[in-house]
């Protein structure tokens, strides 16, 4: 049997790093981020360059493959806002809960709610050597929270095919199967088995 891969989590996020674990289950061998390691600067401007700042420099620190991921939520009517910035949007140390209200007051009134979620994966490994997937999921926005689950900006995030459900009021496994993490670790996995197949 072949050993799983060994990939550490770049992500400090405890909510993130718990999808990822569950998302990527058996599949891999995910070591948490190391402690004390100083917070990356995401200011590539893009989500598969804040991804990339964030694999190599988990790479670097512990000499192992790293795993990372930058997600962005894209809304038509706001030209495509907060995008890159999603998880700073009402400001640099901004609550899920003040992200929220801001959008929904930046979207008072307009009937236009349809937006995206995108999430860029990366691992980059000692060599220099990189993978990159990603995965999205077309949705539109609430005009009101709804469910008790998830984080983010999942309250407000109906998916196009999930029976008109917010990511908050589906279970784990149902949003997973959706959305635009789980599309991405999915790519990820396949990605991860194709390399080790060219290697051996």
């Amino acid at each position: 049997m072949t050993a799983l891969p060994r990939l550490v989590c770049a992500s400090a996020n405890p909510h993130k790093v718990a999808e990822i674990a569950l998302l990527l289950d058996a599949l891999v061998d995910l070591l948490p981020r190391p402690d004390g390691l100083p917070d990356v600067v995401e200011d590539a401007g893009t989500l598969e360059g804040n991804a990339r700042l964030k694999a190599a420099a988990i790479c670097s620190a512990t000499g192992l493959a790293a795993v990372s991921d930058d997600t962005g939520l894209f809304v038509t009517a706001l030209d495509g806002e907060p995008g890159v910035d999603t998880a700073y949007y009402a400001g640099p140390s901004a609550t899920y809960a003040q992200n929220r209200a801001k959008l929904l007051d930046a979207l008072r009134g307009v009937d236009d709610r349809s937006a995206y979620f995108r999430t860029v994966v990366m691992v980059a490994y000692p060599d220099g050597s990189e993978l990159v997937v990603d995965g999205t999921c077309n949705g539109a926005i609430a005009t009101e929270e709804r469910g008790e689950r998830g984080f983010g900006f999942d309250p407000l995030f109906i998916p196009d095919d999930g029976n008109g459900r917010t990511f908050s009021e589906m279970s784990e496994v149902e949003k997973n199967a959706l959305s635009h993490r789980g599309r991405a670790f999915a790519a990820l996995v396949m990605a991860l088995r194709d390399r080790a197949l060219a290697e051996h």
